[in-house]
Order: structure tokens, then C-alpha cells, then sequence
């Protein structure tokens, strides 16, 4: 009887000391207003998870490029909210700019190849960033003959200010609407390798780049590589920017509780994209070597199932 007794109080005690460890929170605060919003963002900069691959563990990589168009439906939450005073939602190229004000390095398009070099190109200086390197330019329509039409490119608003007495770079809220709105493409270099460590494939963003909205109306492929790289607005070392993702959550979709992060939105892979270009000893992109659209698809399809297959090809014997 006495050992059951002992039993019985131990279970007890064990049952006190868990709740008493773990904190309930209410759904509901004391005003009967949901708890949505996080309170530990302060350090949520920390938490970001840093795989180290040992270089002698990847056995093979694969660089390729993607563009993330806005206008696709998995994409929505990149882009949305567009106001620039939604207090609890940024979308992602506010985040950017907020990141570039917060003193995050910029670096220029490589003026001979599309692809980034961060170890041969110095990042803008807070007073040297170009009027089109913070603008988005509508080159979509003439609008020479409507005298209401607001073009950010013959004014002087730019979204990112510096001020030479402060030292200080400054975020302009009054264009943001007016250039967001064709903010609609992202170009990112990602890297697909596979580690013998972990015996499986992983896939990193190395960089992004915002695009200028370009329309192509011609399927001669060197204007479409020419038009390609002038849209590029700069290159951001993609681990640079997730500690800035890691503080805002992606607007909800159907799901107000159901909360992601824009680091966790890219490393979960929620976003859709499409394929642009791969390495490969001819420093080509698709459109270099196949012109016209279907072929450009076919040749999409055809590195996608490459790389979607070449995991369990390994394993085949």
C-alpha cells in the first residue's frame, strides 16, 4: 500500500512540475483580442539554422537560376501587402529596402555576365546608390501623352534617402506604393549539391536580385539576354538578408494562424519559380541557345528533371 502511495505522489509531483514548467498562453488576451503576433521576434535573428557542409562531403553542386515571378498565385504572399504603412505586414521588397535603410550591403549587376561576383565587386556606398538601383521603372506603357501619370523615374522620390548630415540612410514611404506595384520579378543563383555526409541533396540560396519590369516583346535571344541583365536592380548575398526575412511574417493566406516567416517561406520552398539558367562550361543561359519559347520550356522541363531525378539515380545499381 505504501509503495502504491509512493507511486501516486511521485506521478503527481511529476504532473506539478510539468505544468509548472510549461506557460499557458491564452488564445485570447485580457481585451479578448487574438494572440497572432509573436512577442519573441527580438530574437528570432537567432534562431536561423546554418548547416555547415564540409567541403570535402559535397561530391557534386549544380549552380541555377530562377526567376520568382510575383504574378503567380503561390507567390502572393512576396508581394502583398503594398501599402507602406500596413502596421503588422511588409512584403518582401519592403523588407529589402527597410534591410538596405538598416545599412545592409547593395552590390551592382556585374556589367559583363548576369551572374553575381561578390568577391570581385565592392557594394554601393550608403551615398552612392544609384536613382535605378532603388526605383522601379514602368517600361511596360507610354504614358508620354497622359499629363496625370506619376513616373517615379522623372521624380525625385526615391525609396531609400541618404543624408549626408546624419550619416543615416532613410526609408520614403510616399513612392513605395507607386514602385511596388511593378515590382513583379526576383532572380535568384542557387546552388543544388549533394552531400555524401547526409547522403541526400540539398539546394541554397546564394542571392537574390530584384528585376525592373521589362516587357520583351521580341524573341531574338540576345535582346532577351541583353533586356535580362538591364533589369537587374543589385545583388544581395542571400544569407545577408535572412536575418532581416526572420523578423517578418509573411501576410497569412486563408489562414490567419497559420504564420510563416519570409526565411521560412524560402527555406521551406513555398514560393514557385522557373528555370533561367544553369552552370555549364558554355557560360550560356537558356535563351542563349534556344529561341523560341516552346524550346525555352522544353529545355525549362528538361534541367528540372534532371535535377529532380538525379538523387534517386544515385541509388540505382
Amino acid at each position: 500500500m505504501i509503495k502504491k502511495l509512493s507511486i501516486i505522489a511521485c506521478l503527481a509531483l511529476c504532473v506539478v512540475t510539468a505544468q509548472a514548467q510549461h506557460k499557458v498562453i491564452s488564445f485570447f488576451d485580457e481585451m479578448g483580442v487574438s494572440r497572432i503576433q509573436t512577442e519573441e521576434f527580438s530574437k528570432a535573428h537567432d534562431t536561423i539554422v546554418m548547416v555547415d557542409h564540409r567541403i570535402d562531403d559535397v561530391i557534386w553542386s549544380r549552380y541555377v537560376y530562377r526567376i520568382i515571378d510575383m504574378r503567380f498565385k503561390q507567390n502572393y504572399q512576396l508581394y502583398f501587402p503594398v501599402k507602406p504603412d500596413d502596421p503588422d505586414y511588409r512584403n518582401l521588397f519592403k523588407v529589402i529596402v527597410e534591410a538596405v535603410v538598416d545599412g545592409m550591403p547593395i552590390y551592382p549587376a556585374n556589367t559583363e555576365n548576369i551572374k553575381p561576383d561578390f568577391k570581385k565587386t565592392e557594394p554601393f556606398a550608403k551615398h552612392q546608390i544609384p536613382r535605378d538601383a532603388m526605383m522601379v521603372v514602368d517600361q511596360t506603357e507610354d504614358h508620354t501623352d497622359d499629363d496625370d501619370f506619376y513616373d517615379v523615374a522623372r521624380s525625385n522620390a526615391m525609396l531609400v534617402n541618404y543624408d549626408s548630415i546624419t550619416d543615416m540612410m532613410k526609408f520614403n514611404p510616399f513612392s513605395f506604393e507607386d514602385v511596388v506595384k511593378n515590382q513583379i520579378k526576383y532572380l535568384i543563383q542557387e546552388v543544388v549539391f549533394f552531400d555524401k555526409h547526409t547522403s541526400r541533396l540539398h539546394t541554397k540560396i546564394m542571392a537574390i536580385a530584384p528585376l525592373h519590369p521589362v516587357k520583351i516583346s521580341t524573341q531574338d535571344s540576345t535582346q532577351v539576354m541583353a533586356m535580362l541583365r538591364e533589369s537587374i536592380m543589385f545583388w544581395i548575398p542571400f544569407d545577408q538578408l535572412r536575418p532581416y526575412m526572420a523578423m517578418q511574417y509573411a501576410i497569412p493566406n486563408r489562414n490567419e494562424t497559420k504564420r510563416v516567416t519570409f526565411d521560412e517561406f524560402f527555406q521551406k520552398r513555398l514560393f514557385t519559380s522557373y528555370i533561367v539558367g544553369e552552370g555549364n562550361m558554355y557560360n550560356r543561359w537558356i535563351p542563349d541557345y534556344k529561341g523560341s519559347y516552346e524550346e525555352i520550356k522544353r529545355e525549362q522541363d528538361r534541367i528540372a528533371t534532371e535535377l529532380l531525378n538525379f538523387e534517386q539515380d544515385l541509388w540505382e545499381y
